[in-house]
């Protein structure tokens, strides 16, 4: 991931998105994961950049879906 990419995280059961390389959270707090998602996902689309979810503090998902693709790689 890189520097002024969106992530999508859970802490403590609370799902958030933050750019990568600020410590901040990028906006509010979500309950669910697909709000959250949805969120970053639309982030990323408008700064143009790449997006990362992660299900656990610990690591990277293991799951790959359009939401983790950049947003250049979707416009057709």
């Amino acid at each position: 991931m890189a520097a002024g990419d969106i992530e999508t995280y859970r802490r403590n059961g609370i799902w958030f998105n933050r750019i990568e390389g600020e410590s901040t959270t990028l906006g509010m707090s979500f309950e669910s994961r697909a709000d959250a998602v949805r969120v970053g996902r639309s982030a990323a689309a408008a700064r143009q950049v790449g997006h990362t979810v992660r299900i656990d503090e610990g690591g990277p998902s293991g799951e790959v879906g359009a939401y983790e693709r950049h947003p250049r790689e979707l416009i057709a």
